[in-house]
């Protein structure tokens, strides 16, 4: 009967992880994987470098309806680039695409498609104000 409740127990641990990682936007290096957030890639409408200073530039952009953002990784340290609010990463999904980025790495949001304000931030560093930013798409 223990037995049986440890093994329950390392089910429920793994499958919590796997849930904590998905909702805070976790990916892979691989641009080629599938993307938190569902949907693909659009064509790139602006770019947002993240800087060796440790500030995103520009930190405001606009893009048209089913266009993406291209982040940059300018910085000696990986940034994990993810849709406001932390830790939940929910109100842009598409956002949470970029995910880990090593640097020298640039990755792209899936298309964001509703004219609307989404905010990101760095989820590693999410009270940093100089790694926040606003994407517009109308």
């Amino acid at each position: 009967m223990v037995n049986l409740r440890i093994h329950g127990l390392k089910h429920l641990v793994v499958a919590a992880a796997l849930a904590t990682a998905a909702a805070c936007g976790g990916s892979s290096n691989n641009p080629n994987n599938p993307s938190p957030g569902g949907g693909s890639p659009g064509p790139s409408g602006a770019t947002i470098t993240i800087g060796s200073n440790r500030t995103v530039s520009p930190s405001q952009v606009t893009i048209n309806p089913g266009e993406s953002v291209t982040f940059v990784n300018s910085d000696t340290i990986p940034h994990d680039m993810a849709s406001d609010p932390h830790p939940a990463h929910n109100d842009c999904p598409a956002v949470n695409a970029v995910g880990t980025l090593s640097p020298g790495a640039s990755r792209l949001t899936n298309a964001l498609t509703a004219s609307r304000t989404c905010t990101f931030h760095d989820h590693n560093d999410p009270t940093n104000g100089a790694l926040q930013g606003r994407i517009t798409i109308r």
